[in-house]
């Protein structure tokens, strides 16, 4: 893995997107858990050697915290997000629209197109839509960059991809 290599995403590198994807797992594993508000679960961390398998760690994580037997009844603490608590659902679609947009931007990094089938996809755009496009997104750790504008024949996830902020045709 080129871990130097450029992304879709601001001005990060492939190794820092995914150190940020793993961060968040983690972060979000910990919200499932009820230990959302230790800022330490929130920090990036060096990779102990292999940043592909500290993801795929990470992401097992997160699955198995979302899994977890009354997870939907309880708030996450996303000292991240405006440092409130949200129902578990809301929450966790936060973390579906990032990682729909983080996929694509490491498949773009790869060279490759993402596909996400037609009914996850439609959920990813429609919370999408809802994320405000405002002056907050010009601030400094912003989670997406202000929106910019679809092909008129864009697709959904072209669509998608654009209201937060990444060009539909960016290549590496």
């Amino acid at each position: 893995m080129n871990a130097a290599r450029p992304t879709p995403c601001g001005e990060w590198t492939l190794g820092d997107l995914l150190t940020h994807m793993s961060v968040q797992h983690r972060g979000f594993a910990a919200a499932a858990e009820g230990n959302g508000a230790d800022r330490s679960a929130w920090r990036p961390r060096p990779a102990a050697g292999d940043p592909v398998a500290e993801y795929a760690a990470a992401a097992d994580r997160v699955l198995r915290a979302f899994a977890a037997d009354g997870v939907l009844a309880r708030d996450f603490a996303l000292p991240e997000i405006g440092g409130g608590t949200f129902p578990a659902g809301v929450a966790i679609s936060f973390h579906f629209v990032d990682y729909v947009a983080h996929g694509w931007d490491v498949a773009r990094t790869l060279g490759l197109d993402l596909e996400v089938k037609p009914d996850l996809l439609a959920v990813a755009l429609a919370v999408a839509e809802a994320v405000p496009d405002d002056e907050t997104r010009l601030r400094p750790g912003a989670a997406f960059a202000p929106g910019v504008p679809a092909p008129r024949d864009a697709g959904q996830l072209d669509r998608f991809v654009a209201l937060l902020g990444r060009r539909p045709g960016w290549r590496p």
